[in-house]
């Protein structure tokens, strides 16, 4: 009995104990953190910054961000484009972390962000970017070396072009890291694709941080990226009987996603969320919507709705809610593909009406 005693305080410490303690990660919106926390699944879950229903565009870091910016191993972020209260914190706060700005991956499709009203249909010959058009991986991601990054190459992470991508992205082709992204739309994750890329090189950064954990990452990130692929197939057969339908949305939040399937927004009420169009610019949109015979207008929960609701009185276009960060949603791995999923429902819902 003596030594059972001794024992068992031993042999409980070594199985509730971790094997290797997890990186300190942070990521700014909760689309990002979506990914991030599925890839991290069964090791640890990273900080959240802009929380709930707030904004990139317009957030204010508190207290409890700067503690996790300070303490950060890995920050992932979109880029200065979308998170632009950022930058600075990065630099003052995070001097020590490992800064993994998804804008600048290889082979992300990357699309200009368009002024407000009417887009215009000879833009969409200007303004889409393929970068090294590749896409990301499923089962070839499999293949990491335990703690092994340097040679990793997302070539092999090919994966075959959906239907729409024949004629929506191949055109202007640059390298990542030949442009500043100064005009590029930051809400790249709302393709599915560029979403898989995404998925790619957080597995990567996750292993160079934390080469012990590998195999559970990698596993990881190929089960997601797989069902992302899944995914994509879902929502393009939900969403192609609606291919050309026209709305209006309230910013250009959603190119990405109306591009990969096929449901490009006519026009938009503004180009900065933050600042209301004049009563000049409501009256030239109402009679845009007239034109175009747009029925659908759609809000997001990050902003006030009043614009929105303003134009559909004017006009008896139906409201619809369209929001590409996931406010109402759980926070965590299953956040991202129901962020998608709502999407696709809302736009088919008011679209189909």
């Amino acid at each position: 009995m003596r030594a059972a005693r001794l024992i068992a305080p031993a042999l409980v410490a070594l199985v509730t104990s971790p094997a290797v303690a997890a990186p300190n990660v942070v990521a700014s919106i909760k689309p990002l953190h979506s990914l991030v926390a599925a890839v991290m699944d069964g090791v640890g879950e990273p900080a959240l910054l802009v929380q709930g229903a707030a904004s990139p565009h317009g957030f204010s870091l508190r207290p409890s961000d700067a503690a996790a910016l300070e303490n950060a191993d890995i920050v992932f972020w979109v880029g200065e484009n979308l998170e632009t209260f950022l930058p600075g914190p990065l630099a003052t706060l995070s001097g020590d972390a490992t800064a993994v700005e998804m804008l600048e991956i290889e082979g992300l499709t990357l699309l200009e962000t368009r002024e407000g009203g009417l887009f215009e249909a000879h833009s969409h010959d200007h303004d889409n970017e393929t970068i090294d058009d590749h896409h990301a991986g499923d089962d070839d991601h499999a293949d990491h070396d335990d703690g092994a990054d340097d040679d990793h190459d997302h070539d092999d992470h090919a994966h075959e072009d959906h239907a729409h991508d024949d004629d929506a992205h191949e055109e202007h082709a640059h390298d990542a890291h030949d442009h500043d992204h100064g005009g590029i739309n930051g809400h790249i994750w709302l393709d599915t694709q560029n979403a898989r890329l995404m998925v790619a090189a957080i597995t990567d950064a996750l292993i160079e941080a934390d080469p012990e954990n590998a195999e559970i990452y990698n596993a990881n990130g190929l089960a997601l990226s797989q069902d992302l692929s899944a995914l994509e197939d879902e929502i393009s057969a939900t969403l192609d009987p609606l291919a050309g339908t026209p709305y209006f949305v309230f910013h250009d939040a959603y190119h990405y996603f109306g591009a990969r399937f096929g449901v490009e927004a006519t026009g938009s009420f503004t180009v900065n969320p933050e600042i209301a169009p004049g009563a000049g610019r409501l009256s030239e949109i109402q009679d845009t919507l007239a034109e175009t015979g747009a029925t659908c207008v759609f809000t997001e929960p990050q902003f006030s709705p009043a614009l929105v609701e303003t134009i559909a009185d004017a006009t008896g276009a139906r409201i619809g809610v369209l929001d590409p960060l996931g406010a109402d949603l759980a926070d965590g791995p299953e956040l991202y593909p129901q962020l998608i999923r709502n999407l696709a429902a809302n736009l088919a819902d008011c679209l189909s009406s």
